[in-house]
């Protein structure tokens, strides 16, 4: 709905409904009172709408244009949620992979991790070769388990999975994360089902997934499949939930990942229908040991093969189980024997020590295509500081030059409580102790003192974007219309969204007979 200036002068309204009224007692003195008062109803039914719609259309040249909608998330958007997952046949699947990866640990389990002498300057060739030491005997041990692993790996479970979809991860602090990013995706038209996945019980807000359900988003809980008690690291809950996802097809986003353009087209872009397999890269390159290559079969020997490949930031990335089964397995395999073993061996503890690569070691090892997006990607700071953000990844769907499709917020997480709320240290599943605009060391504490934005808006014109005002919409639902909702937090987040993006809120004035009621979100534009 879009409104031109200010409501029509009340003058003009009442001198509407009064020269109407003489002109049906003029017309219609005939008749009898029965059908004067039949006449004088459905005068009046169209007079009054006629003033509802000068109320909400009267031309006003010398004002903005205000745009006014519905919250989306009040909106029923008919997204069907996504079919449960076959509980009993998928945790036999991984009883039987976990059977084999017991018996092919890699050598040793306790491989040391320690830190290198500087965490800011990239390792040079002769401390990526001596960093980590691990025994020809424990190397040729790892490979040989290895190669059974492989071997022995289960073939695609026809009728497990099914279509296409988004997973997220929550629980704890990244809920709040999560929040945003559920939102986001919704506001940049994402018509895709989703499913949030919590490690169990403890970390699963009801009252929010019945909420999420409205949105065609589903909650699901990792301990419904496996013992959870086995996953000593956050990273290993990444291919967990990917792994038992109901979806054929996903797209994995981290909790602290912002679409800042609508990816649903991702699944039909040519990179992912040559390879079945899309990864983002990170700011580096490899760093993991020698032994790597000529552990999961890619050499004879210790290599340097992989030094000058890019790593990879798994803060986003889509997989075709059909097409990538096995490799998936493999990456299990790496994340299952990870905080022991694998990850140090993959990075060696320098940045990104983690998950992050053992899904493009497991596509390597076995052979098996994957794109690699090769847009680098863009470092998004803190307007008028040196104070970084997160990284903005690039479109795959568009191919010839670099165009942002995700901002990964690795650095400030983008959390309405986080930002604005007080006395939240109380939340025993998302304590915040002291948020953004009142901790006055925080890198956006005077932007939201100041109501300024965050994002730099010559930066975002120049990639012909600008989320932040949709991001901050995502917070007025979860501030003011969802189980967090908080009078101060909502009212302090309309306040910061009046005076930065010009939003409105108003109770919309028109009758539901004519399609109005409810809250309206308003923004002026020129």
């Amino acid at each position: 709905m879009t409104i031109y200036g200010d409501d029509p002068d009340p003058p003009l309204r009442t001198n509407l409904l009064r020269n109407t009224i003489r002109k049906i007692r003029r017309t219609h003195r005939g008749g009898s009172p029965r059908q004067q008062i039949v006449v004088l109803l459905g005068w009046l039914f169209l007079v009054y709408a006629v003033v509802c719609a000068l109320q909400y259309s009267f031309p006003r040249p010398s004002k903005s244009v205000i745009k006014c909608e519905t919250p989306i998330h009040d909106k029923s958007n008919n997204i069907k949620l996504p079919r449960p997952p076959d509980r009993e046949s998928l945790s036999q699947t991984w009883k039987t992979l976990q059977a084999i990866y017991d018996a092919h640990p890699p050598q040793p389990l306790d491989l040391t991790l320690k830190s290198f002498k500087s965490v800011s300057e990239f390792p040079s060739l002769e401390d990526i070769q001596t960093h980590t030491q691990i025994s020809t005997e424990h190397a040729q041990a790892s490979r040989k388990n290895h190669v059974e692993v492989t071997k022995k790996l289960l073939p695609y479970p026809d009728r497990l999975f099914s279509g296409r979809g988004i997973i997220m991860l929550a629980g704890g602090r990244y809920t709040g994360f999560a929040t945003t990013g559920l939102g986001m995706l919704r506001e940049v038209g994402s018509k895709l089902p989703v499913e949030i996945w919590v490690k169990d019980h403890e970390e699963e807000n009801e009252q929010w997934c019945i909420e999420l359900a409205n949105e065609g988003i589903a909650c699901r809980r990792l301990s419904d499949y496996m013992d959870t008690k086995l996953l000593e690291h956050g990273y290993q809950l990444k291919i967990s939930s990917i792994f038992f996802s109901s979806f054929e097809q996903i797209l994995f986003l981290d909790a602290d990942n912002v679409p800042v353009r609508n990816p649903d087209g991702i699944f039909k872009s040519k990179a992912f229908t040559d390879t079945g397999v899309i990864l983002w890269p990170d700011y580096w390159t490899h760093t993991g040991s020698p032994q790597l290559p000529y552990v999961v079969g890619l050499s004879d020997g210790p290599s340097e093969m992989l030094r000058k490949d890019q790593t990879a930031e798994s803060g986003q990335l889509v997989w075709d189980k059909r097409r990538h089964w096995k490799s998936l397995c493999l990456a299990a395999y790496y994340n299952y024997f990870g905080p022991q073993h694998y990850y140090t061996l993959i990075s060696q503890g320098w940045a990104g020590w983690g998950d992050k690569d053992t899904f493009a070691i497991a596509l390597q090892s076995l052979r098996q295509d994957f794109h690699m997006v090769p847009h680098p990607l863009v470092t998004l700071f803190v307007n008028g500081s040196g104070n970084g953000i997160g990284m903005l990844q690039a479109d795959p769907t568009k191919p010839a030059a670099y165009e942002p499709m995700f901002l990964h917020s690795n650095i400030i997480k983008w959390s309405i409580r986080g930002f604005f709320c007080s006395g939240c240290d109380n939340d025993e599943k998302d304590p915040v102790a002291l948020g953004a605009w009142e901790n006055g060391k925080s890198p956006i504490n005077s932007h939201l003192k100041e109501h300024r934005r965050i994002f730099s808006m010559e930066r975002m014109e120049s990639m012909n974007i600008d989320p932040e005002p949709l991001i901050w919409k995502s917070f007025e639902h979860v501030a003011c219309r969802s189980v967090w909702q908080q009078p101060d937090l909502c009212k302090r987040t309309r306040e910061h969204m009046e005076q930065t993006f010009g939003y409105e809120f108003r109770q919309a004035k028109a009758s539901p007979i004519f399609g109005g009621g409810g809250d309206q979100i308003c923004r002026k534009t020129r």
